[in-house]
């Protein structure tokens, strides 16, 4: 019975992880060709555009000079989707918005990996670089979130899936 059930925790994951890493490549394929050469489209007068982003870096473009960025992300990356690979073993399974929240964070994981491996723009001063596809925009007035994806929704709402399991878990064990 065990090993049965944390075949369907994991697959619960893995379906979780699908849905975050499709809707990631299919999103960032149309900003590539729908976005790329145009201007913003408004979604939300004054809340909610898409446009196009290029990052060459991490998150709010942190590291975007910097040229051994891409390899270190990579690597960081793979060792990342390793650690929640051993996660999914060890889990208890009767965890399953852990299951959810890592499946969540292993798509948005893998999609902004996808980028960074295949991805590449020529950049006026700086040449041929690789870079994650950018395009939600979020703005309050005139001040705007940088830009984001689908596969960087993945990430936040996984972490905070796990964060409010890991607390909720915390108070049951100390009540």
């Amino acid at each position: 019975m065990g090993a049965r059930t944390r075949v369907r925790a994991v697959a619960l994951a893995a379906v979780s992880c699908a849905v975050v890493l499709g809707l990631d490549l299919a999103s960032k394929a149309w900003a590539w060709e729908s976005l790329r050469h145009q201007r913003a489209v408004s979604v939300i007068d004054g809340l909610l555009r898409f446009e196009f982003a290029f990052n060459t870096g991490s998150a709010f473009g942190l590291a975007d000079q910097v040229d051994s960025a891409r390899p270190m992300f990579i690597v960081i990356t793979l060792a990342v989707l390793l650690y929640l690979g051993r996660m999914l073993a060890r889990l208890p399974t009767q965890a399953t918005t852990s299951f959810v929240a890592l499946g969540l964070f292993a798509g948005g994981a893998l999609g902004n990996l996808h980028d960074r491996l295949v991805r590449h723009l020529w950049i006026f001063d700086r040449g041929d670089r690789y870079g994650v596809v950018d395009f939600i925009v979020v703005a309050w007035g005139p001040r705007a979130w940088p830009a984001f994806n689908v596969a960087d929704v993945g990430l936040c709402v996984g972490v905070l899936m796990l964060l409010l399991g890991l607390r909720r878990r915390l108070r049951a064990e100390a009540g």
